[in-house]
């Protein structure tokens, strides 16, 4: 963490900073209680701070909501708050401010970005949608707000299997941009997708022959799988879901012991709703790899003080942007209502 004097460095300058690192590299006073300190400025600011499964423990400790990305939406379609702080990727913050073009969304830092949706360019997408003039665009929400603007619905790990199978049946579908959830999405729906070759790199390192050989270890564990991960991995996997549904699986099941094959960080939930169970985490293909996600982790309680302090860095799209982008969310959270799948309330 680099050490800027507050006292020489006007706010302008603490902009110029995040221009260039993409955060405010400032160690906070020693000494404060940043728990404190964050819920004391959440209060003076009216803002709220949502947080993703994937952030670290003591993030999502702190957050004023928890989830993964269908939740999330909900909550910033819905928030009341003037500013909205999301310690997730930066997909994550431009859904929030394109469902809330008027409020300040801030991030803690500009380069937690996401492979994922890196593996899809929008000049790249562009053209690829071109070869497919009479298709419509499903698209995952853990891709870029350009990505969402050429979309005709979106999708999350959540929602994606209903939302796919209620479509006109007319439909022919391009899927973007993640390949393993589209696969899954075609096995349990019977509906044929073409699909953009992205990958979630977190979820495509688990290893087969490790786990195969974790299953023959512990009898009595059932594997639970993100809808990410190979098909090789999904093939195995006594129960595949979203985030919350893995968590929420882990504290209904009668079974006691899980090998959980998703992002490092769900387990801290999963532990503190069950405690009682014991979580074993699906090993990488290579033992220096533990499968977290480095984008997710690049946000500490540090960078989200200096966050709401100053309100940068902040994150801006552009009208045309918002309201393209827009449409294909709302089409998510209305049909995710009809379907019975969220409240409608």
């Amino acid at each position: 963490m680099f050490h800027i004097s507050t006292a020489s460095s006007p706010h302008r300058d603490i902009a110029t900073v995040v221009e260039k690192y993409g955060y405010i590299p400032l160690q906070p006073p020693l000494g404060i209680d940043l728990f404190a300190e964050i819920e004391r400025l959440k209060k003076e600011k009216n803002a709220i701070l949502l947080a993703h499964y994937y952030q670290d423990a003591d993030i999502q400790d702190i957050a004023d909501f928890v989830g993964d990305s269908l939740g999330l939406s909900q909550r910033a379609a819905e928030t009341d708050a003037d500013i909205i702080l999301f310690a997730g990727v930066h997909f994550m913050a431009e859904t929030a401010k394109i469902l809330n073009p008027n409020k300040k969304v801030l991030i803690p830092d500009l380069n937690a970005g996401c492979s994922l949706s890196d593996s899809c360019p929008p000049d790249e997408f562009a053209a690829f949608k071109l070869k497919y003039p009479d298709y419509k665009v499903v698209s995952y929400i853990n891709t870029s707000a350009a990505i969402k603007a050429m979309s005709d619905i979106i999708v999350t790990s959540s929602n994606a299997v209903p939302i796919v199978k209620a479509l006109p049946s007319d439909w022919k579908i391009i899927f973007a941009p993640d390949r393993n959830l589209g696969m899954y999405v075609m096995k349990k729906t019977g509906r044929e997708m073409v699909l953009w070759n992205g990958v979630c790199m977190v979820h495509t390192i688990f290893s087969y022959q490790k786990i195969k050989a974790l299953r023959e270890q512990y009898a009595d564990a059932e594997l639970i799988a993100h809808p990410e991960c190979e098909p090789a991995i999904l093939e195995q996997a006594d129960f595949i879901g979203s985030t919350t549904a893995l968590l929420n699986y882990v504290v209904k099941s009668p079974v006691k012991r899980f090998i959980v094959a998703t992002e490092a960080g769900i387990l801290h939930q999963m532990r503190k709703a069950a405690p009682e169970k014991e979580l074993v985490q699906a090993p990488a293909e290579y033992s220096c790899s533990c499968n977290t996600c480095p984008h997710m982790k690049l946000n500490t309680l540090e960078k989200i003080y200096n966050t709401l302090l100053y309100e940068m860095p902040e994150v801006t799209l552009d009208s045309a942007t918002i309201e393209a982008a827009r449409r294909p969310i709302e089409r998510m959270l209305e049909m995710s209502k009809e379907l019975g799948l969220v409240s409608k309330s």
